[in-house]
């Protein structure tokens, strides 16, 4: 039988899904390599939250979601479940896609930019996803990944600089033989 109370819980249960599924499911299967586990992960961490105390997690909910998330995926690989790299193309069709007029402007130098992204340290690559493909906050990304807030920092910008560097070094090897 559900009362008044559990209707709100399930709205604020379907609101989060809908926010979160997506990106979350992106998450981890880069982190896994491969979506359709990266998809069972994702569906354990909202059946956690159903079991949680809306009030507990409510003020942290991106937060908690990433960080159950990549715990499962951890708990996975730990179990022997090998990573594959995906491509930037599997990556690009698993990420909400902008509207036309903006994938056409950027489609260029968004593959570049995901392609260049695996040249960089695993730890880079995570943090600079969790800022900028999910839009987590320094300190909520240190919570998720474990790390401390300056050692997030030190990565996002050490990741940022090299990746602005080879994408210089692209276009002024792309411009010179054109």
């Amino acid at each position: 039988m559900t009362g008044p109370s559990a209707q709100p819980q399930a709205q604020w249960i379907r609101a989060a899904i809908s926010r979160f599924e997506g990106p979350l499911t992106l998450y981890v299967a880069r982190l896994l390599g491969d979506t359709e586990p990266a998809r069972d992960v994702v569906q354990e961490a909202f059946l956690r939250l159903c079991r949680q105390d809306r009030q507990h997690v409510e003020s942290h909910l991106a937060q908690w979601l990433y960080t159950v998330c990549r715990n499962c995926a951890m708990d996975l690989r730990r179990r022997g479940r090998g990573t594959v790299q995906m491509t930037g193309q599997e990556e690009a069709a698993a990420s909400p896609l902008p509207t036309p007029a903006e994938a056409l402007e950027l489609r260029e130098s968004a593959s570049d930019a995901l392609r260049l992204l695996g040249s960089l340290t695993a730890n880079q690559q995570e943090v600079l996803r969790l800022k900028f493909q999910h839009g987590l906050s320094y300190k909520q990304i240190a919570q998720v990944t474990g790390l401390s807030i300056g050692n997030v920092g030190f990565l996002i910008h050490t990741g940022l600089k090299a990746l602005r560097t080879q994408m210089v070094d692209n276009q002024e090897r792309d411009g010179v033989s054109t």
